[in-house]
């Protein structure tokens, strides 16, 4: 794998699927149907993958290519993939309340070790450099990265106080009574795969994750988490979180500056 060109058609698709969601978003109503696991899609789901997943197969083809969109592979067992998730927090984008992303992340024996997360309506850009390290590239975003800043997580979280970042849509008692158990300075909330992204730039400590997702659902945010200093794992044993598991379904998990003392789980 060549990682300069990986991450230059990443983050250009990324970008340019940004942009459609971005119309869809800003037009007149639009439909919302429900799918057969009962979560929402919109015209911006299904014309964010079409346009990922054209450029990734061309770019990529001998590469297989995992999408939440699309479940020819969903019975598969990889070690290696590309794996997208064309519009993450699509009760975010419904709802315009703007905490939606594009992932797209290459995972590697099991391990997200590329990965880019965009959030239009934020304005917020960040992937791994080629050599793996975490940036986050300040807009106006152009064909070539202007502003490029490293990120990385909190070095020394105080376990006295941590800053706890949670999900908007899917927060429950579970997940309230697993953070009882630390010291928290403050908790904020955030949609998708942003949460990670909070990690990993230092403005949260960690982020339980006590609720169903998939692996595209987190495996850019993971990246870019990592890239950081910043770990990912299960919540029941603490083992790094692993990928290409069969079904691409996701146990418990938390992510989590490295300097913080993790818990047990309740």
């Amino acid at each position: 794998m060549q990682f300069d060109d990986l991450i230059v058609q990443m983050r250009r698709l990324a970008l340019q699927a940004g942009a459609r969601i971005m119309e869809i978003y800003d037009g007149p109503d639009f439909a919302v149907e429900v799918k057969s696991d009962q979560s929402p899609v919109t015209a911006a789901d299904t014309a964010a993958d079409a346009l990922i997943s054209a450029g990734l197969r061309a770019a990529f083809p001998d590469i297989p290519l995992v999408t939440e969109e699309q479940t020819a592979t969903h019975g598969q067992r990889l070690s290696s993939f590309l794996i997208v998730d064309p519009l993450d927090g699509t009760k975010e984008f419904v709802q315009r309340r703007g905490d939606f992303t594009v992932n797209i992340a290459y995972v590697r024996d099991g391990v997200p070790v590329r990965g880019v997360v965009y959030a239009p309506a934020r304005g917020r850009l960040f992937y791994t450099l080629a050599d793996g390290r975490s940036v986050e590239e300040i807009g106006p975003f152009g064909d070539r990265p202007r502003d490029i800043r490293p990120i990385g997580v909190n070095p020394m979280p105080d376990n006295r106080g941590l800053m706890v970042v949670a999900s908007k849509s899917h927060r429950d008692q579970a997940t309230d009574d697993y953070i009882a158990t630390y010291m928290v300075r403050d908790m904020t909330s955030a949609g998708s795969s942003l949460k990670f992204c909070l990690v990993a730039t230092g403005e949260a400590d960690l982020y339980p994750r006590l609720g169903r997702t998939m692996e595209w659902d987190t495996a850019a945010g993971d990246a870019v988490l990592r890239g950081a200093g910043g770990e990912t794992v299960r919540f029941d044993d603490h083992a790094p979180l692993t990928y290409g598991k069969p079904g691409f379904e996701n146990p418990f998990f938390i992510a989590h500056a490295p300097g913080v003392l993790l818990k047990p789980q309740i």
